[in-house]
Parts: C-alpha cells; structure tokens; sequence
C-alpha cells in the first residue's frame, strides 16, 4: 500500500509527461490554443477590445503552458509538492481566463451573424468552437492536478 501512495506523489520528467494524466494534455492545450490565436488573428472585427482580451489569453496560456511544459520535461520540479500546487494554481488561472475570453469571442461572433463579411464570421465561429475546447482542457487539467496535489 506504502509503494502506491509514494507513486502518486511523482511528478514526471522527460518523456513522462506524454504519458501521464494530467500532464499528456500540455500537446491539446498547445495546439488548440494556438488555433485560437491564429483564428483571432486572421479575423477584422470592429470592436476590437474583446478580440484583444482573447488575443492576450491565448498568447498568454500558449507562452506558459509551453514554458511549463519545458520545466517539467526537464526535471525543474525536483518533485517537490510545491510544483504540483503551482500547476493546480496555474490551470485553475488558465481555465478562467480562457472561459471569459470564450464567452466574450462568442458574444463578438453572435453580433457578426448578419455581417457583410462571412468568411470573418466563419473564421470567428472556429475560434469559438476551439476556445471552448482549450477551455475545457484547461479545467481537466485543473481537476486532475488538483488530485494530484492532493496525493502529496
């Protein structure tokens, strides 16, 4: 019983990231975050401070999520609970800001329905569609580092 706790308590290294839960979704969280930010950035919208609020979270969670990537292939986290707290913490942000940045892009879309330019309004619905996505990884990926904390 005393071998199964201490393997929960592991935070992994290497390529072990692309084989445990919660850590295998750093790839989703990468690719449809970057979706989104090539989507928002190929679009004209008019009222430009949502689409920069959402600009600004994928960039963002791309940037973090790829250096938090980085430091837990390469061992940076000593295994330490520390890190696993600071995952939980980080993702928890992550999924909040990209659940307010999805509901503000939606909102900007529905209002460009009967727009003039329908390839823009196209381009805005993936976006969307892929927002939600990120969003949704980003809060499974909460949970799960949030039990993973707890086994420390």
């Amino acid at each position: 019983m005393a071998s199964n706790t201490a393997t929960m308590g592991n935070l992994p290294s290497g390529v072990g990231i692309c084989t445990t839960i919660p850590d295998i979704l750093y790839l989703p969280e990468l690719i449809f975050g970057g979706l989104v930010w090539i989507l928002v950035a190929c679009t004209l919208v008019v009222p430009q401070n949502p689409q920069g609020w959402v600009m600004f979270v994928s960039v963002f969670c791309f940037v973090m999520t790829f250096i938090w990537m980085v430091v837990f292939a390469c061992g940076g986290h000593h295994n330490k609970g520390s890190w696993a707290a600071a995952d939980f913490v980080y993702h928890g942000i992550a999924a909040f800001f990209y659940l307010s940045a999805s509901v503000a892009l939606a909102k900007v879309t529905l209002d460009l329905k009967d727009g003039d330019n329908f390839q823009n309004y196209q381009l805005d619905i993936s976006a969307v569609v892929f927002s939600y996505v990120a969003t949704f990884l980003y809060f499974i990926h909460t949970i799960l580092s949030a039990i993973r904390w707890k086994s420390f």
